[in-house]
C-alpha cells in the first residue's frame, strides 16, 4: 500500500507532467486516475503559461497496462461500467483534440486504456520496451477507447489483425503500423524531457525539432513479413470468411491465427468486427465513442466480459467458458444489440 496519489501532475517549466503513479499494478488506469487528469487538462489547454503536455508511466515495466479491470469485475452488477466508460471515453475525446502539443511517452507496456491516453495525442514515442496490444477480445470486450477510429488507420487490414487477434508488437511493429511516430531508447527520455522544459516558448513544430535530437531506428518490423496474408485473409466480410482465407492459406502462420481466435470470446469477434468496419463510416470522433460506449455498455451488462476477467485475472485458470461458446451460435440481431442506443447515455461532443 503507498499513500501517494495514482496520479501524478505536475508542472515543469512551460510543460504540464501527467506520471501514471501504480507501477506495482502496471499503472492501471483506475476512475481516480481519470476523473483527476480531464479537469487538469482542461486547466492547461487555457494556461497561456503551458505550451504542450507530457504523459509517462512510472517505472521501467509499463507505461499503462490498461484500464484497471478488477474494478470493473468488482462493480459487477452496479453503474460502475458505464460510469467508468463515460468518464474515460471523455478523456479519450480531450485528448483526441487537444489544443496544445501532447506528448506521449510509451515506454513499457501500453495496453487498452493504456492505448487511450496515448494514441490519440499529437506525438506517439515508442522505445525498446514498448509491447503494445489491444487484448480486449481475449476478456470479453471489444477494442474501444476509439479504436474504431484508430485501428482502420493501420495500413490494409493491420487494424483487423491487431484487433480481432490482439497480437502484440513491439517498437518497430508500433512505427510499421502507424500506432507510433517516433521510436527513442528509453535512456534518452529523461533527457527529451528536459530539453522540452528548457526551451523558452514550444509548439507542435519546436516539440518536433527536439525529437529530431534523439530519435533512432527501431529496425526491422516483423509485422512486415506477414503483411500480404494478413490484407488476404483479414479483408474477409465476415468473421467466418476471415476464418475461411485463413484455412486456405495453408501456412503455419495462419494455422497460429485459427488458434488464437479460437480461444477469444465468439461475441468479442463478431462485436469488433462489425464496429471496425463501421468506425471508418462515422465522423465526428466524438460519435465514435458514442457507438463503443453502447457497446461497453452491453457488455458490462452481459456474461462474456466477467467470464474473461474471472479467468484471466480472478483465477487465472486462462479457461474462459464464453457463452454462446461459438460463431455460429450468434445471430446479427444478437450483435445488433450491442450497437443500439442506451437510455439516458452520456454525450460526447
Amino acid at each position: 500500500m503507498t499513500d501517494e496519489p495514482e496520479v501524478l501532475l505536475d508542472r515543469r517549466g512551460r510543460i504540464g507532467l501527467i506520471t501514471l503513479n501504480k507501477p506495482m499494478a502496471l499503472n492501471a488506469l483506475s476512475l481516480t486516475m481519470v476523473r483527476a487528469m480531464q479537469p487538469q487538462l482542461e486547466a492547461w489547454a487555457a494556461d497561456t503559461d503551458i505550451d504542450a503536455v507530457v504523459i509517462q508511466g512510472a517505472g521501467e515495466k509499463a507505461f499503462c497496462a490498461g484500464g484497471d479491470i478488477r474494478d470493473l469485475y468488482e462493480g459487477r452488477g452496479t453503474d460502475y461500467g458505464p460510469t467508468y466508460y463515460a468518464a474515460e471515453y471523455a478523456l479519450n475525446v480531450a485528448i483526441h483534440s487537444y489544443s496544445k502539443p501532447y506528448i506521449a511517452m510509451m515506454d513499457g507496456v501500453t495496453m487498452g486504456g493504456g492505448v487511450g491516453v496515448s494514441i490519440h495525442g499529437s506525438h506517439r514515442i515508442v522505445t525498446e520496451r514498448t509491447l503494445f496490444a489491444m487484448p480486449e477480445t481475449g476478456i470479453g470486450l471489444f477494442p474501444d477507447i476509439g479504436a474504431s477510429w484508430f485501428l482502420p488507420c493501420c495500413p490494409g487490414q493491420i487494424g483487423m489483425y491487431l484487433g480481432l487477434t490482439g497480437y502484440r508488437m513491439r517498437a518497430a511493429d508500433c512505427l510499421y503500423a502507424g500506432i507510433g511516430d517516433i521510436y527513442m531508447p528509453a535512456d534518452a527520455l529523461d533527457g527529451f524531457v528536459a530539453q522540452l522544459v528548457s526551451a523558452d516558448g514550444i509548439d507542435r513544430d519546436g516539440v518536433d525539432a527536439v525529437l529530431r535530437n534523439f530519435t533512432a531506428d527501431p529496425g526491422e518490423a516483423p509485422l512486415a513479413a506477414h503483411r500480404k496474408a494478413i490484407d488476404r485473409c483479414f479483408a474477409g466480410d465476415s468473421m467466418e470468411d476471415i476464418l475461411a482465407r485463413l484455412a486456405a492459406e495453408g501456412t503455419d502462420w495462419a494455422r497460429a491465427q485459427i488458434d488464437i481466435l479460437a480461444g477469444k470470446s465468439p461475441t468479442s469477434l463478431k462485436v469488433t468486427f462489425r464496429q471496425l468496419r463501421l468506425g471508418p463510416t462515422i465522423e465526428p470522433f466524438a460519435d465514435i465513442m458514442q457507438m463503443e460506449f453502447r457497446i461497453a455498455d452491453r457488455c458490462f451488462r452481459g456474461h462474456d466480459l466477467f467470464e474473461g476477467i474471472r479467468a484471466v485475472v480472478i483465477d487465472k485458470d486462462g479457461s474462459p467458458k464464453w457463452n454462446p461458446a461459438s460463431l455460429d451460435n450468434i445471430s446479427t440481431a444478437d450483435v445488433d444489440e450491442y450497437f443500439e442506443p442506451v437510455a439516458g447515455e452520456p454525450k460526447f461532443g
